[in-house]
């Protein structure tokens, strides 16, 4: 698996990650850059479909991969939303403009 660094040592990517991650299930929407985007989609439809499943080993699980408030919001509201559906349940749409400071590609993700 081709894991994308983002200049960072194992420790701050991790916690990086889950902050990621905390947003984007808190707002449901967020904008950041593509290549931001499209690390942290796999990262969260693995959470989903262990949220979907509506276990109490799986609802821990988040819990220890997510802050709490985090986790339940996932596994209580938005897990339930896609339990008819096999997979999918983020969208990334890449904008037309660049971050001005850097010139970096951005992109909305957000659940379908």
């Amino acid at each position: 698996m081709n894991q994308r660094k983002f200049h960072r040592k194992k420790g701050p990517r991790k916690s990086f990650m889950k902050s990621l991650a905390n947003g984007l299930i808190m707002k449901e929407k967020i904008t950041t850059t593509e290549i931001r985007a499209k690390a942290i989609r796999p990262l969260v439809e693995r959470l989903v479909t262990i949220g979907k499943k509506q276990q109490l080993a799986g609802f821990r699980s988040l819990i220890s991969k997510l802050p709490k408030q985090a986790a339940e919001k996932l596994y209580y509201e938005i897990a339930p939303r896609y339990k008819e559906r096999p997979g999918g349940y983020l969208r990334i749409i890449k904008q037309g403009r660049v971050r001005k400071r850097d010139g970096t590609k951005l992109a909305v993700i957000e659940f379908v």
